[in-house]
């Protein structure tokens, strides 16, 4: 049996609790993926691939059902600590070529910083499957522009989740690109 999404939509959370394992839960709640029975995949986005909004992905899915997606994750139990994570994509102009996810967990970094951060990652790994010629040395805006210009790369986008630790508690942050049938 084969099995390729038609449809995908970005979410994340945070969740806060005194255990991990809870507090992990908790983001999974907040993102509306908590009745999931979530399978990490790698990097790819599907040729013909379809992005939906949250609230049009949220509404397809089943409690129990086996979701497939590509989730970044990352903890604090520290006071204070800058803590995110974020899931990247860039979408080929030829719909009928894939594309590719990444993820991407730091901590000390801004929202906006993480986000760019994955959308390179996946960008460069799309130019490179390419045959896009491009400098690696050059900062992520100049490289965009490249890989625009291109005609290989269309777009891209990240969805970058970040937050603070606070003191006895456990906060978890997840991003994820969710698959849909």
């Amino acid at each position: 049996m084969t099995f390729v999404p038609r449809e995908c939509f970005f979410t994340k959370g945070i969740g806060r609790h005194k255990n991990k394992l809870q507090s992990f839960e908790l983001a999974l709640r907040d993102a509306g993926i908590e009745k999931q029975n979530l399978v990490y995949v790698s990097s790819i986005f599907p040729p013909k691939c379809q992005i939906v909004s949250l609230d049009q992905g949220i509404d397809k899915l089943q409690a129990g059902q086996i979701t497939y997606c590509v989730m970044a994750r990352n903890a604090t139990n520290e006071k204070g600590r800058l803590v995110g994570s974020a899931v990247g994509m860039a979408f080929p102009a030829d719909e009928s070529h894939y594309g590719y996810i990444s993820e991407h967990h730091a901590f000390g970094a801004e929202e906006q910083e993480i986000g760019d951060f994955a959308e390179d990652l996946a960008s460069t790994m799309l130019a490179t499957t390419l045959g896009i010629d491009f400098d690696p040395e050059k900062d992520y805006d100049e490289r965009r522009q490249i890989y625009r210009m291109s005609g290989g790369i269309v777009d891209s986008a990240s969805a970058p989740c970040v937050t603070r630790g606070v003191a006895g508690l456990w906060t978890t942050t997840i991003s994820a690109a969710v698959f849909l049938p």
